[in-house]
């Protein structure tokens, strides 16, 4: 395996340099050093150990997701991390966007992922509350710093890929650039998105939609999982930097440069206060 073919891998599966010297037992020097381009030409028996690292999709103790990929092919196979499920991903299907108008319920809730139809369930109190509290408080700091940025909430079409075979419906989007509405959707890629994981969108939200956000645009992404308790952020804009919250922490939004921090504990206290 050739060190291209692993820095692809990396930014794909977004491991950290950290990660990458805890399975591979590198020095933390080495690792960097090779990552940023300093060190053009390994050693043999670093490459073996990179090679073996990046050969196994489960070398990393990375709590996201995992995928497999083939050079030129969508990902065929998509795992979750610390389970024994192996989801079998979209291959690609004939539907386009005046189908699921016709196929989706008439709350309008439903996504179109390479011309695959998703349904999706009506989400939980906990779920609706976490969304409520995360849009509230975005769209407050924008009003409060005279900002122009937008803050949706789903249901909410966005043509992530400027086309119609791919229509997504992030529980949160926080929008800055007033061009990409067209018609009370969305064309293009949201600033930040925030899914929400349940057991009807988890599968989606950390395999074809964490690809799509990564591919096409979206500066910031997060994960919020109420099962538990964490939030994962994925800065896009800053090298796919990668972090890990809980819901006693407060998480720095990205795209505002951590201007504004949302405090979690008091969203996970009014979580626990209708369980």
């Amino acid at each position: 395996m050739y060190l291209e073919e692993m820095k692809r891998i990396k930014r794909q599966r977004g491991y950290t340099n950290e990660q990458i010297c805890e399975g591979t037992e590198l020095p933390l020097g080495t690792v960097r050093k090779i990552f940023s381009g300093e060190t053009k030409h390994p050693r043999y028996e670093t490459m073996q150990a990179l090679e073996k690292f990046f050969s196994d999709p489960h070398a990393a103790n990375y709590p996201g997701p995992i995928y497999d990929f083939y050079p030129g092919q969508p990902p065929v196979l998509v795992k979750e991390r610390n389970t024994a499920e192996d989801y079998i991903a979209y291959t690609g299907g004939t539907f386009n966007a005046g189908d699921l108008d016709r196929l989706r319920g008439d709350d309008g809730r439903g996504e179109l992922i390479d011309g695959v139809i998703f349904n999706m369930a009506s989400p939980s109190v906990a779920h609706q509350l976490i969304q409520t509290q995360l849009a509230t408080r975005l769209q407050s700091f924008v009003d409060n710093n005279s900002g122009d940025c937008l803050t949706l909430t789903c249901p909410l079409d966005v043509y992530i890929e400027k086309n119609e075979t791919t229509i997504l419906q992030p529980d949160v989007v926080v929008i800055c650039d007033r061009d990409l509405f067209r018609d009370g959707k969305v064309w293009g890629a949201p600033d930040l998105v925030i899914e929400i994981l349940s057991p009807s969108t988890k599968e989606r939200d950390l395999g074809a939609k964490y690809l799509k956000y990564m591919g096409f645009g979206v500066r910031e992404y997060w994960i919020v999982d109420p099962m538990k308790e964490r939030i994962i952020v994925y800065d896009f804009a800053h090298d796919h930097l990668i972090r890990i919250y809980t819901f006693r922490d407060k998480v720095p939004v990205a795209i505002w440069d951590g201007d504004l921090e949302i405090d979690f504990t008091p969203i996970a206290q009014a979580v626990k206060s209708i369980s």
